[in-house]
């Protein structure tokens, strides 16, 4: 392991024990948004009320250091709650108040519960990082990271992400249930949790050094090419009435190099590929009614196809 991935991976174990502080549990969640920090992505992060969403997601956001803000899904959000907005004042001279995006990390809670118009206004920031209002545009600074939360679709007072917006995460994982173990420890260290403050453990110029240095990870062609090729199997799924897009493809590429970074290797191997592909996938895929009405799953769909292309022996 090189001097540069020895640093990364102490910076990347602070941040992971400062989290433990608080939240018991959720590995798998924990590793995916430090995947989608290093790959310079954003997560959806889908359960129940009360399993640990916000909770992960909150305390994430204050080991990694830099600016927070935090957004309450509710009914009546306007963009502007979001974006900010151009105050106009007798003096004929507007003055620009910036809203929460304007953050290193954006906590969107329940964001199912905003209605379309206002989920729309993440777009243009999660893409292009960058707010345009009023013809004026502004650039978000960097690192930005933006993890939102919802309770799954369906729930009282939801509206489901358009198929635009949630193609803007990079990866969806769901944030289950404790188990008995989990929960009992909860309960008896639950004092102590409330008690604990979280503080930042890395800087915003060490994650921008992270990020570039997961970019140094090497992928061979044959990787490149297995990820090619999973895609465009799933496409011609007849199944799925429309696969991932490339922004899927980008999502297993960048995941991957920062899977084996985070395992301590310079090169990516294709079960670094497999590890992400529900993650990365499984929002960038629509059923036919036919195969919902068979109960079909798109977990099943991409398991098929996970196992009919061949993996590269290099």
């Amino acid at each position: 392991m090189s001097d540069e991935m020895i640093k990364g991976k102490e910076a990347l174990d602070r941040i992971t024990s400062e989290i433990a502080k608080v939240v018991v549990g959720k590995e798998d969640v924990r590793e995916f948004l430090l995947l989608g920090l290093l790959s310079q992505g954003h997560l959806l992060i889908e359960g129940w009320q009360g399993t640990a969403k916000t909770t992960l997601a909150r305390t994430f956001s204050q080991a990694i250091g830099g600016s927070f803000k935090r957004v309450q899904g509710t009914p009546d959000m306007m963009p502007a709650d979001i974006l900010g907005f151009y105050l106009h004042s007798l003096d004929g001279v507007p003055r620009f108040i910036p809203g929460p995006i304007f953050a290193n990390v954006l906590l969107v809670d329940e964001m199912n519960r905003i209605t379309p118009r206002a989920q729309a206004a993440l777009l243009e920031a999660m893409q292009e990082r960058q707010v345009t209002i009023e013809r004026q545009t502004h650039p978000i600074e960097e690192p930005f990271l933006v993890v939102a939360s919802q309770v799954p679709y369906g729930s009282a007072g939801t509206s489901p992400l358009s198929e635009i917006q949630i193609d803007r995460f990079t990866f969806r994982v769901w944030s289950d249930y404790p188990s008995e173990e989990e929960e009992s420890r909860v309960l008896d260290e639950i004092d102590r949790i409330d008690e604990a403050r979280v503080l930042p453990v890395v800087t915003p110029e060490e994650v921008k050094w992270l990020q570039r240095s997961v970019k140094k990870v090497h992928v061979a062609a044959g990787v490149r090419e297995y990820i090619v090729n999973l895609v465009n199997r799933l496409r011609r799924y007849p199944d799925l009435r429309s696969g991932p897009g490339p922004r899927g493809s980008i999502a297993l590429l960048k995941g991957a190099r920062a899977k084996a970074f985070l395992d301590g290797r310079d090169f990516v191997i294709p079960d670094d590929v497999k590890s992400l592909l529900f993650a990365a996938l499984s929002h960038r895929c629509r059923l036919t009614p036919e195969a919902e009405m068979e109960n079909v799953t798109v977990e099943k769909v991409i398991e098929q196809v996970s196992g009919e292309v061949p993996v590269p022996k290099t």
